[in-house]
């Protein structure tokens, strides 16, 4: 996933189209007991484990709930369902997985991550910082790390270090579409909607590009009123309805000459 920019009131379609993870999830059991564990339950194997991967979030959870209520110490068990749990909007229960993990593994560097995308996803990136730079000392030539400690600091008011922190992920994984985007709309936010158009376009470019980077580019693109260039990229990915609402409302927002307005909003994705 490309973390997701817009302003903040950007038109609701676009947003839950680009990130479903944001829409509000239907009520989980808490993550401590998703399921309890009849007496004599066997693990799931491994083959199990990956058809697990293609359940829907709430599935998900229920799954790796069990797995974790039979083994505590299951560490793929406690990322899943933090992960799950993520994916239905549930960051704190989603954080308390992860956390549990690292109880009895605190070098776990996927339970760190999780900790870390579940404090960005709830907006605290400033409790996201511990954890991810555990991860990055653990782990120095994985961008993920850095990546989500753009993100962090970005949410915690550090520009600087933030651009830092991007501009590593970007070193270290330079094909990435969502690494170059996140990268783009660091520079949207703070004005420079010439260097975001660059890295957009060179993002969308690559193999794996998502929907969400293009409308992110269309974003960047109606924001200088480039708004044919920009309804092109739109009609590629949303209906007509979804077009209509997301172009009056680049319309109404563009500020011409003076770069885009304070108001910009990024919700990241914390890959």
């Amino acid at each position: 996933m490309c973390r997701m920019s817009a302003l903040a009131a950007t038109a609701l379609t676009l947003s839950l189209v680009a990130l479903p993870a944001l829409a509000r999830a239907p009520k989980a059991p808490p993550a401590a007991a998703a399921s309890a564990a009849p007496e004599g339950a066997r693990r799931a194997s491994a083959e199990e484990r990956g058809l697990a991967a293609r359940l829907d979030p709430l599935a998900r959870a229920a799954f790796w709930g069990r797995e974790a209520d039979l083994d505590p110490r299951d560490g793929e068990a406690g990322v899943g369902l933090s992960q799950a749990l993520r994916a239905m909007g549930k960051y704190e229960d989603a954080a308390e997985a992860a956390k549990r993990v690292l109880v009895t593994d605190p070098k776990n560097i996927e339970a760190l991550l999780e900790v870390a995308r579940a404090q960005v996803g709830r907006g605290q990136g400033f409790y996201a910082i511990e954890p991810a730079r555990q991860a990055q000392a653990l782990a120095p030539r994985d961008w993920r790390a850095p990546s989500l400690l753009g993100i962090a600091y970005e949410q915690a008011s550090r520009p600087e270090e933030a651009l830092a922190a991007h501009r590593l992920a970007a070193g270290l994984a330079p094909e990435n579409p969502a690494v170059l985007c996140n990268l783009a709309l660091f520079y949207a936010s703070h004005g420079d909607a010439h260097e975001a158009e660059t890295l957009l376009r060179a993002a969308a470019a690559k193999p794996g590009a998502t929907m969400a980077v293009r409308q992110n580019l269309a974003l960047v693109l109606g924001l200088q009123g480039r708004f044919d260039e920009a309804e092109r990229l739109v009609r590629q990915d949303l209906p007509p309805e979804a077009v209509a609402n997301n172009m009056a409302f680049l319309r109404a927002a563009a500020p011409g000459p003076a770069g885009p307005p304070r108001s910009w909003d990024a919700v990241r994705t914390a890959q």
